[in-house]
């Protein structure tokens, strides 16, 4: 397709959707004006309405970016949080 930009990767594993993003304004009827950040600078800012979807999301499973410990090689450790199974083997000398 001519003219679409296509978010990530080709074909069947690009996402279908972005955002959510903030609505700034009602531009006509059936328009809206969103709020999109600077990666997204060259595109559009007002979009039909049959191109945005409702954001059904849930406040409690928002995890805030202050917590969260990336390392400059964008890296992190992983720290169990449970044992599930445990074997014990034994060498035969």
């Amino acid at each position: 397709m001519k003219g679409v930009m296509i978010f990530g990767n080709k074909g069947k594993l690009s996402p279908q959707y972005v955002g959510p993003y903030l609505i700034l304004r009602r531009v006509g009827k059936v328009s809206y004006e969103l709020e999109m950040p600077n990666e997204l600078a060259s595109m559009h800012l007002v979009f039909h309405v049959s191109m945005l979807r409702k954001c059904v999301g849930d406040p409690t499973s928002i995890v805030p970016l202050e917590g969260l410990g990336v390392k400059e090689k964008l890296s992190y450790e992983e720290v169990p949080v449970e044992l599930l199974d445990r074997q014990v083997k034994k060498l035969l000398s």
